[in-house]
């Protein structure tokens, strides 16, 4: 959840009145947003008051003081949504887009805002609405990059292509010298805000790049900008370019941009229209789209939905508080529109939700449900909290592990053959660390770490887990499983064999499955390289083996820089549902 720090004064004259920071609090809360925090900037010697405010992950039209403050004043119904255009010039600004950028970032959509009027906090506002979307839906401008420039710096039309690194110079923004761009990538990688980027593009041997009529580079997408077209609040004229990867979210950023800026246009909420010409298909597509779109709802079905009873005129009035203006079909239909701000609506329910914040969560009745029933605990889940609790009694400790662990863990550090072994791991395809890379299937690597790592404690230490494994199943659709195990582990000056096999007694008691080679469990001999070579068993149930116990090999010890004894149990609990 992206929280949006705003200037306290500055939102209440977007508002139109003052209010203390307890009825603020209250209105965030109504209209489904939430006061995270009051503070004053230590570096600021005016010491101005600022709001934190926690915005849903997908109200990208919230995340500015434009958006924040018009869907506040719609809600408290001293303005109504505002309606937003893309007038067509007689010669639209057109952008050709070659065929060298398909294997990079193929996507390029664009816009143009006439006669803006930029202040310091509409220019501040602009900068961090960029920031924001990049850090959210932009996913670290891997699907869509923005820039922002003075259009009566360059000379459309322009032109979006992919070149060599090194045939490409420039000036970058807020630089007093030109760079090559292969030099950027090394210039960069000290650059705290920018050097998060460049993994993106930097062994690309074409990187894309947007120049006028001229040649003048407008951006290396999705890097930087160039210094030539920067935005100050002289501007006058604004082109906007976002290129992406995922067209989808490309024009949900567009729409966003050129919504929230519009509002300092001399003509409020009207956009250019801008062409997109892809040379290798000649495909000609018209940007921002700002589209409009129409879900009719069924009154009733809202009403029994959220626990209400609220009349057709009623269930309009509250949803056109929410930007989504409203018309009665009849008693029992809606027709809802859907305005450009408003992506995260996607499915009848999200206008449900909106008829709820609009009525009020607080102003919903509690009422019994008219249908009883009773729920009832996932047996698994049961047998095991049951457990929990008798081996704790019995005097073991519990503790959670990871459910990564790396492959030497499941490998050499348990003496186990990384030939024979990893094969059987759930790997993971990109694991960003060496900590992480399989998904367990065993209990015993997670629990020999913890005691690892808590090794001043008093002896013995006893602890044990009961979690799930990840097993390689092609049966399942998935390819693999989840099976829930029970591993202890006793940690002392002798190994401790007895206690551990007095706990699997204590166990099976609690099973009520007794010793018994037929009717019951029993043990046999068994060959594990984990363990001390004739001190290890399998626990047979039902003539299968289902977990093994036994005195842990010296080296296995070793590996984990233990250097007392010990003497371990993992068995499968499945078997006793």
């Amino acid at each position: 959840m992206p929280s949006v720090p705003i200037k306290r004064d500055v939102l209440f004259d977007k508002l139109g009145q003052k209010m203390t920071d307890e009825e603020f609090d209250i209105l965030c809360f109504q209209f489904g947003i939430e006061l995270d925090e009051i503070f004053v900037d230590e570096n600021d010697p005016k010491s101005i008051v600022q709001y934190k405010i926690d915005i849903p992950a997908n109200r990208y039209d919230l995340l500015c003081i434009e958006g924040l403050s018009r869907a506040l004043l719609v809600f408290l119904q001293k303005i109504e949504a505002p309606v937003y255009t893309a007038i067509s010039p007689p010669t639209p600004i057109q952008t050709v887009v070659k065929s060298s950028t398909n294997g990079v970032r193929p996507y390029v959509v664009t816009a143009v805002l006439r006669n803006v009027t930029l202040d310091q906090v509409a220019y501040d506002s602009l900068i961090e609405l960029q920031e924001k979307l990049h850090h959210n839906i932009c996913r670290k401008r891997s699907l869509v990059a923005i820039g922002v420039h003075d259009l009566d710096t360059l000379t459309p039309p322009f032109v979006y292509s992919a070149e060599p690194q090194t045939e490409i110079c420039f000036k970058p923004l807020n630089q007093d010298k030109e760079f090559r761009v292969d030099e950027l990538m090394v210039f960069y990688q000290s650059s705290h805000h920018l050097k998060h980027y460049l993994h993106i593009t930097k062994d690309e041997p074409l990187h894309p790049v947007i120049r006028d009529l001229k040649g003048v580079v407008v951006s290396i997408p999705p890097i930087i900008n160039g210094d030539h077209s920067k935005v100050t609040m002289d501007t006058k004229n604004i082109f906007i370019e976002c290129t992406a990867t995922d067209l989808t979210k490309a024009n949900i950023v567009l729409d966003i941009l050129v919504t929230m800026i519009g509002e300092h246009a001399k003509v409020k909420f009207e956009a250019e229209a801008t062409t997109v010409l892809y040379e290798e298909t000649q495909e000609v597509k018209v940007y921002p789209s700002l589209a409009y779109r129409k879900e009719s709802i069924d009154v009733k079905s809202v009403n029994e939905l959220i626990g209400i009873d609220i009349t057709a005129e009623e269930m309009a009035k509250g949803l056109s508080r929410m930007t989504l203006n409203s018309k009665v079909q009849n008693e029992n239909t809606l027709e809802v529109e859907i305005p450009p701000t408003r992506h995260d609506v996607i499915h009848t329910c999200d206008i449900i939700e909106d008829v709820a914040i609009a009525y009020g969560y607080d102003n919903i009745e509690m009422n019994l449900p008219k249908t009883s029933c009773a729920a009832e605990q996932f047996p698994l889940n049961k047998l095991t909290d049951q457990l929990r609790e008798s081996l704790a009694q019995a005097g073991f400790t519990e503790g959670l592990t990871f459910s990564l662990c790396s492959v030497d863990d499941e490998c050499e550090k348990i003496r186990h053959p990384r030939a024979d072994k990893e094969p059987t791991l759930a790997r993971i395809s990109n694991p960003k660390t060496l900590e992480f890379q399989a998904a367990r299937n065993s209990l015993l690597p997670g629990i020999l770490k913890t005691i690892q790592a808590n090794k001043k404690m008093p002896l013995p230490l006893k602890l044990f887990e009961i979690s799930d494994v990840v097993l390689l199943d092609s049966t399942q659709d998935t390819g693999a499983r989840n099976e829930r195990r029970l591993c202890a582990v006793n940690y002392n000056k002798t190994p401790g064999f007895e206690v551990i096999h007095g706990l699997l007694d204590r166990v099976m008691q609690n099973l009520e499955v007794p010793f018994h080679p037929t009717q019951g469990y029993s043990l046999r001999a068994a060959q594990d390289p984990t363990y001390f070579e004739g001190r290890c068993a399998e626990i047979v149930y039902g003539g299968k083996a289902f977990g093994k116990l036994g005195v842990l090999h010296p080296e296995v010890l070793e590996n984990f820089e233990l250097n007392l004894l010990g003497a371990a149990l993992e068995i499968s609990i499945e078997n006793f549902l």
